[in-house]
């Protein structure tokens, strides 16, 4: 102090003037505002507000004339009951104190906290507008909660009163599964770790080896707007809107609201009345079933007496069986004594018919019969067998005819009397003298070979040729139809 009071008021310039380091200055104006500022209560707005990986807040508080930079250690910030955001008016609570490397002061803030009441439910209603208008807390998107489920999931502290609360409910009313996802309810850690629980038995798959919970319950005790802070965050609700799962919000008491109440699809006034909304009674249940039962059993007896009365007064009217039977056994007597001497008469007609019939099947009759069919089958045969052999004969000489015609008149015939036939080098007939040019080569083809020569001479006109005799006319063999007699006819 002395140091720094000196160095206010300097002595004379001179040799005699001590000389400082400026680390030692620095320390020395350290332990000044230190000791001068040893706890301030500061108000302003939050400005630049930074968490640093290692947990630690850095943040500025101002207001219209300074800006005083803030820090507040890991200890501390993680038990802040909400989210300092950039904006928001707060009142820290600390010391001042200088940082050398940097030649500036600043605050070491213990506590925060939003300046006043009135700062937090703006910030809450600002909020709340905003989810609202997305429509997070629209009715149509709630789903409701399941009769009897066997499986509860709860999302809360699993040391304090609200989680004992639940499970002697649960015990009194219909005992099931409960599952609990472990999660602190105040701080600042408070909202991650309750936004985890919710996503967390939402991930779980239906069948497996932990089951799925049919309904799950947020649950806090009561405390103030600050302590119930994590439960309006927007990350809390957002989860609690994504959420598959029916959800049923049960924080604080009946008169506290949080964000998360209008976003889940039931609100419970209290954890035990979350209880109660999850599961019914099962004492109630089963009375309730007995008194069903045992409507279902006097009406069913009632229907049955009715029924048996209403047979009993149908059957008193209907007629004796033996007056019934009596039209039809009568008639059936008559039939009887008609049957014997019509069945008797039908056999005697039947056999009369049958002896007529049978006159005509004698063996001799038959012999005779046959006799005369194979007598005729001989005769046919007789016939069949001269007449085929002379119509085959007619076949072949007309056959025979028709081949020499033929073969006469061939063109190996023509080739035989002296003739040639003139074809191309490709194979071709050759027609006439006009289609054949000097040079080319031709085929001679004769009767008993080919020669092959090669035209020349002339213009390649046609040439006249000297007259070749007549070739003497082909006369065709006339074909004499015959005729012949009898039954078989001819083919030609």
């Amino acid at each position: 102090m002395d140091e720094f009071s000196e160095s206010q008021n300097p002595p004379p310039h001179g040799d005699n003037m001590p000389e400082q380091t400026v680390s030692e200055l620095a320390n020395a104006l350290k332990k000044t505002v230190e000791d001068s500022y040893g706890f301030v209560r500061v108000r302003g707005e939050l400005g630049r507000v930074v968490l640093a990986k290692s947990g630690h807040l850095y943040f500025d508080i101002k207001d219209e004339g300074a800006t005083l930079n803030t820090i507040m250690w890991k200890g501390n910030a993680s038990k802040l009951p909400f989210k300092p955001e950039e904006g928001l008016e707060v009142v820290a609570e600390g010391r001042l104190s200088t940082y050398p490397g940097r030649s500036n002061y600043q605050m070491i803030a213990d506590k925060l906290r939003p300046a006043g009441l009135g700062a937090l439910m703006q910030l809450l209603e600002e909020r709340k507008k905003k989810l609202a208008a997305e429509g997070l807390f629209d009715a149509g998107r709630k789903k409701p909660i399941p009769f009897l489920p066997t499986v509860i999931g709860v999302v809360t502290s699993p040391t304090g009163a609200v989680i004992r609360d639940i499970l002697h409910r649960v015990r009194d009313r219909y005992p099931v599964h409960v599952l609990i996802w472990p999660a602190l309810v105040q701080g600042e850690k408070a909202a991650a770790e309750v936004e985890a629980g919710i996503r967390g038995f939402n991930a779980l798959k239906v069948g497996g080896a932990i089951p799925r919970p049919d309904v799950i319950i947020v649950a806090r005790g009561g405390g103030s707007i600050e302590d119930l802070w994590p439960f309006n965050e927007e990350r809390v609700v957002r989860a609690v809107a994504d959420s598959e799962i029916p959800l049923i919000s049960a924080v604080g008491h009946e008169t506290d609201t949080t964000l998360i109440d209008f976003v889940s699809d039931r609100r419970a006034p209290t954890p035990t009345g979350a209880a109660e909304m999850a599961l019914p009674v099962r004492s109630e249940l089963i009375a309730q079933v007995q008194t069903l039962g045992g409507r279902l059993t006097r009406r069913l007896t009632g229907t049955v007496e009715k029924r048996k009365l209403e047979l009993r007064s149908a059957g008193a009217r209907l007629p004796k069986l033996d007056a019934l039977l009596q039209g039809p056994r009568q008639k059936l007597d008559m039939a009887s004594q008609r049957f014997g001497g019509s069945l008797s008469r039908m056999v005697a007609r039947k056999r009369a018919k049958f002896d007529q019939a049978g006159g005509g099947l004698r063996p001799a009759a038959l012999r005779r019969e046959i006799a005369g069919k194979r007598a005729e089958v001989e005769r046919l045969a007789a016939r069949l067998q001269p007449a085929l052999g002379r119509r085959m004969k007619r076949l072949h000489d007309a056959l025979r005819e028709q081949t020499r015609v033929l073969d006469s008149v061939s063109y190996e015939r023509v080739l035989a009397r002296g003739f040639a036939l003139v074809t191309g080098a490709d194979g071709s007939l050759v027609r006439s003298a006009a289609s054949v040019a000097d040079g080319d080569a031709l085929k001679l083809r004769f009767a008993d070979g080919e020669v092959g020569v090669t035209a020349g001479g002339g213009s390649g006109g046609p040439k006249s040729a000297p007259p070749t005799p007549a070739t003497p006319e082909v006369q065709r063999p006339r074909i004499r139809r015959r005729t012949t007699g009898g039954d078989q006819g001819s083919l030609f």
